[in-house]
């Protein structure tokens, strides 16, 4: 596994693993509102980094094809 390979395969755990905590800790009420919108963001910009890696994954299946 190549370097490039690596650092996408550990965004795309990283980025599962910090949505699921965000949403653990938000149904439990564990965020202030004032902290809301930048905890919303780090969890959007989780969602873009593993819709990526997703889509790499799938070109990649397409083109072994």
């Amino acid at each position: 596994m190549s370097d490039h390979e690596q650092v996408y395969d550990l965004s795309n755990r990283v980025s599962r693993s910090a949505v699921a905590v965000i949403d653990a800790i938000t149904q439990r009420g564990g965020f202030k509102g004032e902290e809301l919108s930048t905890i919303g963001t780090l969890r959007d910009q989780c969602i873009q980094l593993i819709q990526i890696a997703e889509q790499r994954d799938e070109e990649e299946a397409a083109e072994s094809e």
